[in-house]
């Protein structure tokens, strides 16, 4: 038995997980506290001169205040723009703009509106264990082919297979903690 395979498959299991884990904070960092971060419009797409572009690349943030965002564009030409991807976001933000840079100033968050928030983040950590899962489900397959292909034993299985879950369970063990932890955000006034 070639044990290159299965060392193969694990380092594909495990860089998935990363991935995942990975996705989950971005969609977590999305997810408004409010506290002013740029993680919340950076992606937004622009409108360019007719292509779309990340406002990351037209513009640097500077949060002065914990409840304000200051979006400077590289660009001054492209200032109308931004402020009407921003608006069209729907994400509760007025952008003001002085010539210079655009002003954005994040509303305090009421009960309900928390609560909501915290629902939100919920389904987003469920929908990544779900993720880690299905990474858990291919690399079983995988091992099962070797097993198939090239004559892994049952016992090699079993003990690859108990590794799998461990990383598994300590992969959805991190997405609860990062869970609990943008929680204990959303929820603090």
């Amino acid at each position: 038995m070639d044990n290159e395979l299965v060392d193969l498959v694990m380092d594909d299991t495990r860089e998935r997980m990363a991935r995942a884990i990975e996705h989950v904070k971005s969609e977590f960092a999305a997810v408004r506290t409010g506290r002013a971060s740029s993680s919340l419009i950076e992606n937004l797409l622009v409108d360019y001169y007719g292509t779309e572009t990340s406002l990351k690349q037209l513009a640097n943030f500077s949060v002065p205040e914990p409840r304000l965002l200051v979006v400077s564009p590289f660009d001054k030409g492209a200032m109308a723009a931004i402020e009407k991807a921003i608006s069209n976001a729907d994400l509760g933000l007025n952008p003001s703009n002085d010539g210079q840079v655009i002003r954005l100033a994040f509303p305090t968050l009421t009960e309900e509106r928390r609560k909501s928030f915290v629902k939100i983040v919920k389904t987003k950590a469920e929908d990544g264990k779900v993720a880690l899962r299905g990474v858990r489900r291919h690399a079983r397959q995988e091992l099962e082919n070797l097993e198939k292909e090239e004559g892994l034993s049952s016992d090699d299985i079993e003990r690859f297979e108990k590794v799998l879950d461990k990383m598994t369970q300590d992969e959805v063990a991190a997405v609860d903690a990062l869970l609990a932890h943008k929680e204990q955000e959303l929820l603090e006034v």
